[in-house]
């Protein structure tokens, strides 16, 4: 017992020997944000010189690395930075991050307490668009970097930085990270493992249940498919109404969809994650957990009833966008829904199509596939990266609850399973659920606290891996 509370001290002790230059990363995040950096669907809206722009920040916040890895400009906008280390016979590793944020909700309303674009820094928070989507995770991650190379390190297994600058609309051939992993692919580069976005540090105060905070490694994400389904019929003037109209006929073919889900199945991820979590909550929860969990159909009936846990353990669609008429007095001669379906690893598109029309009574439907993508691989928890992501979770804090994930939403990291079997999606920050749901809406913020944090992880997690 007294060694392991010696071991412990020393790895509370060499943490807090990291030095990290605080005031800095905030400076560079508050800039950061500044920097319109919006993707969008067409492209041709894109605003290319606020690229350039962060493209220029960064090489003046950080002269270092500039001066001592290779970077090169892929694609459109996305960056690859190269730190090459001194064992060419070790597979490199690769840490994610991407430029680009999704547009402000509101900018010019009442929503946002502090304009989406100011970086405005209260002494509490960061606010701004991207700053927990993810300029927070890029500037922490060059922090790392330029702080290891003022204090001398050289890595002696090679590091990527890889930033892509369309993750938020692309997911295919014109995505940035697609073409970086074309990149490495065509030099012969396999990856030992890679870290993105994705996981987080959940604070669960739950009294007489659980209290503590979890770590979620995201070993897995879910499919993703926009299905655009369309149905047609005749048009003409309103006033003289058929018994359904197009737009009657669709509305049926959502209620289906709505009334006939996906059946719950259950993948080794997610009970592993659920089993984690049971054993660290308090009894009865500690006891009852596992037979819970052995009675799936129970389990089933439960996790179903609240949003978060079906989408643990089912493919989830959701019906998001309706068109019809161009006019109130118009018979609309077609009426389309798309369904936003995510899909659990394994499921194919082909799968998608074959429960829509199975589940839909109007065989006369069109369905089209807009945008798809489909996942099967799970990265391991038995590598050096899934324990020395546990490790420096535990050294934070040693009440950290460390699960494998399945991420709900699609990261950049998928594109790297053609050259790399250990992908990992975490992020560092201490971040409690309500101000997660800022991301991707209005008064999006991060905890100034969490910065200083979350660059000393990222340095002592480059140490572990290239040491």
């Amino acid at each position: 017992m007294l060694f392991y509370a010696m071991f412990l001290m020393a790895f509370v002790l060499h943490a807090q020997t990291e030095q990290v230059n605080a005031d800095r990363a905030q400076r560079h995040l508050s800039e950061a944000i500044q920097i319109r950096t919006v993707s969008q669907i067409d492209e041709s809206k894109m605003e290319w010189t606020e690229f350039e722009r962060f493209h220029a920040f960064l090489e003046h916040s950080y002269p270092l690395i500039h001066n001592t890895l290779l970077r090169e400009k892929i694609s459109k906008a996305s960056l690859l930075y190269t730190w090459q280390g001194t064992r060419p016979d070790l597979d490199p590793i690769a840490l994610l991050a991407h430029m680009d944020v999704v547009p402000a909700v509101d900018e010019d309303g009442d929503l946002w307490q502090h304009p989406p674009f100011s970086g405005f820094n209260d002494g509490e928070y960061i606010w701004g668009r991207g700053a927990l989507d993810m300029k927070n995770v890029l500037v922490c991650v060059m922090e790392a970097v330029e702080t290891l190379l003022e204090e001398g390190y050289v890595p002696e297994r090679t590091v990527y930085l890889c930033f892509g600058h369309n993750e938020e609309t692309t997911i295919n051939e014109g995505n940035g990270a697609y073409a970086i992993v074309n990149t490495l692919k065509e030099r012969g580069i396999h990856l030992e493992s890679t870290l993105d976005e994705g996981g987080a540090v959940l604070p669960i105060d739950i009294k007489g249940v659980l209290q503590a905070n979890l770590v979620g490694i995201g070993i897995a994400e879910k499919g993703f498919a926009n299905v655009k389904i369309t149905v047609r019929a005749d048009g003409g003037h309103a006033s003289q109404p058929p018994k359904h109209t197009a737009a009657g006929q669709l509305a049926k073919v959502v209620r289906d969809l709505e009334r006939h889900p996906f059946e719950p199945e259950m993948l080794t991820i997610v009970d592993d994650m659920f089993r984690t979590v049971g054993k660290n909550t308090e009894f009865p929860i500690r006891w009852l957990a596992p037979f819970l969990l052995d009675f799936q159909p129970l389990f089933f009936a439960i996790a179903c009833q609240f949003p978060p846990g079906a989408a643990f353990v089912r493919t989830t669609m959701a019906c998001t966008m309706l068109e019809g008429s161009p006019s109130p007095n118009v018979l609309p001669e077609e009426a389309c829904v798309i369904i936003d379906c995510r899909m659990l690893p394994g499921t194919t598109a082909e799968d998608v199509e074959r429960h829509i029309r199975k589940v839909v009574r109007n065989k006369d439907i069109e369905v089209e596939f807009v945008r798809c993508k489909e996942t099967k691989a799970i990265s391991p928890v038995d590598s050096k990266a899934f324990a020395v992501l546990t490790e420096l979770s535990q050294q934070r804090d040693g009440k950290n609850i460390v699960a494998p994930y399945l991420v709900m939403g699609r990261t950049d990291s998928y594109h790297y399973e053609a050259i790399c079997e250990n992908i990992y999606r975490y992020s560092p920050f201490l971040v409690p659920t309500s101000l997660l749901l800022t991301t991707h809406a209005a008064n999006e913020r991060c905890p100034v606290e969490e910065l200083a944090e979350s660059v000393r992880f990222y340095k002592m997690y480059i140490k572990k891996m290239t040491e």
